[in-house]
């Protein structure tokens, strides 16, 4: 997920947000890894149930709009492609923001609901990088 968060970085996880509001697009989640559920990951969502995404030449679109991404730098893009699919109901997409290594949606397919298991809203380490993750 870098810029946003790098390894070692000490976060809060609100486990319980999702009880009271549903999960939307860009927020940042942490869930089950799907193929090994010993182990955690936390992505961004990109597309919610029942979106239309496609992804050209690195850039994402969802319902036919080309979404903005004010959040990749431009040394994390890629250039890959990815054809029209659909997100199953109870499923979303999640992509890491560093593109060009993240392991992510684009890999292993969409992450059920009941895998997620909060949401990543607040840095208390290190100090100097304190703040909300957004």
């Amino acid at each position: 997920m870098q810029p946003r968060l790098v390894d070692q970085e000490r976060i809060f996880v609100n486990r319980f947000i999702y009880r009271f509001a549903d999960i939307q697009r860009g927020d940042i989640v942490v869930f089950w890894y799907p193929r090994d559920r010993n182990k955690s990951f936390i992505k961004r969502v990109t597309a919610l149930p029942g979106d239309e995404l496609e992804i050209r030449y690195g850039s994402l679109y969802v319902n036919g709009q080309r979404i903005e991404e004010p959040y990749l730098k431009p040394e994390f893009r890629d250039h890959d492609s990815l054809h029209k699919e659909i997100v199953p109901p109870g499923q979303y997409f999640v992509l890491g923001d560093h593109r060009n290594s993240s392991n992510d949606s684009r890999n292993w397919g969409f992450v059920p609901r009941d895998l997620i298991y909060g949401k990543a809203v607040f840095r208390y380490w290190p100090m100097s990088r304190m703040g909300p993750v957004d």
